[in-house]
């Protein structure tokens, strides 16, 4: 039998605190004997499944991809047309999916400490982003559906989760559906759609947060960190506001957001470690990126969550540390931390842009 390969990763400060990861990579898998999926796990698998796709090929699928994607016009037909534009894309897109969404997941657990879905729906999942992003957040064991229409992309989705020796992947229902209006989902404790929302028109798009509404007790939704995601999000939010859910995350409010429409967006960053085919494609020499994104996630029983948000990244000046906060009560303001502040001082040259502000006890 093959020694298998561990490796123990640090992932990027998201929601105040760090997480050790371990990962073994073994071609006959124990899940009783595997660890939490890592992004080092993902990439391993991503790796394996671009195993014999030339170089060239998969950076001129990626290329293709990108340019469908960044269009404006809504599809109605599954982009990932086959196993080569799969498996190219998700090497390229995937690692920076999974670091947005366990980003978002890790803040509403950081919202509802005591609280850990035991079913998973995630629609539009294509590959499975986010059931590895929710299995690297939660321990515990939890039933997983995966919707997408594209079933190549599903294929591959099974494929990894197959290797990866995460029972909630292992085990999960990959069904391929079409994401419109008419999508009906079972009931579940947890609701993931992310990046899905631009691809949907917009009478889709409201169907589709309504049908999460309905079905789930925490809705998680991610968009690209750009003005127009921003604005999907918003939109997503309100409804999911007047749905009757709290909002757990990234907000520390339910009230209207703060941020004057047109001047500004909300938006976060999560660092992605670039592959050989991201340097490919995009040139450059530094060995990772930052994924931008927005997103919202709320709940339908009580959360805590932040007093503030650092919603820029904080500037570090000598003595002081300046941050730009989202606030419960005071809308967006701008905090100095000096010295003078002891520990809260110290505590800010730590914090990083999507923290939760003031640190939380222990």
């Amino acid at each position: 039998m093959p020694a298998a390969v561990c490796v123990t990763v640090v992932t990027a400060r998201f929601g105040g605190h760090a997480r050790d990861r371990a990962a073994c990579q073994n071609s006959t898998v124990n899940p009783a004997e595997s660890a939490l999926p890592t992004a080092e796990a993902l990439r391993a698998a991503l790796a394996g499944v671009l195993d014999g796709l030339p170089p060239k090929q998969a950076a001129q699928a990626v290329e293709r991809l990108i340019t469908n994607y960044r269009g404006t016009t809504p599809t109605d037909a599954p982009v990932l047309r086959d196993r080569s534009d799969v498996a190219a894309y998700a090497a390229y897109r995937m690692p920076a999916t999974f670091e947005a969404v366990r980003a978002a997941l890790e803040a509403l657990a950081d919202a509802a400490p005591g609280w850990a879905p035991g079913s998973h729906v995630d629609v539009g999942g294509g590959t499975g982003a986010a059931v590895w992003a929710a299995d690297a957040t939660w321990a515990e064991p939890r039933t997983t559906t995966v919707l997408d229409w594209a079933e190549p992309a599903l294929a591959l989705g099974r494929e990894l989760a197959a290797a990866s020796g995460a029972p909630a992947l292992r085990t999960a229902d990959w069904r391929q559906t079409r994401i419109d209006a008419a999508l009906k989902l079972p009931e579940s404790d947890l609701v993931t759609v992310s990046y899905v929302l631009k691809e949907l028109t917009g009478r889709d798009r409201t169907a589709l947060v309504a049908e999460a509404a309905r079905t789930g007790q925490a809705v998680v939704i991610v968009e690209p960190g750009t003005p127009d995601g921003y604005l999907r999000i918003i939109e997503a939010r309100d409804q999911l506001i007047a749905a009757g859910y709290r909002i757990a995350a990234p907000c520390p409010h339910d009230g209207a957001c703060p941020i004057e429409r047109g001047t500004d967006w909300c938006h976060f960053a999560a660092r992605v470690s670039r592959s050989s085919l991201h340097r490919q494609v995009k040139g450059g020499s530094l060995p990772y990126e930052d994924e931008k994104f927005s997103y919202v996630a709320a709940v339908r029983s009580d959360a805590h969550p932040a007093g503030a948000r650092v919603t820029r990244k904080p500037q570090i000046r000598k003595g002081q540390v300046l941050l730009d906060l989202c606030t419960r009560d005071d809308g967006l303001r701008r905090d100095t931390v000096t010295k003078r502040h002891g520990a809260l001082y110290r505590a800010a040259r730590d914090v990083a842009w999507g923290d939760s502000w003031p640190p939380q006890e222990g």
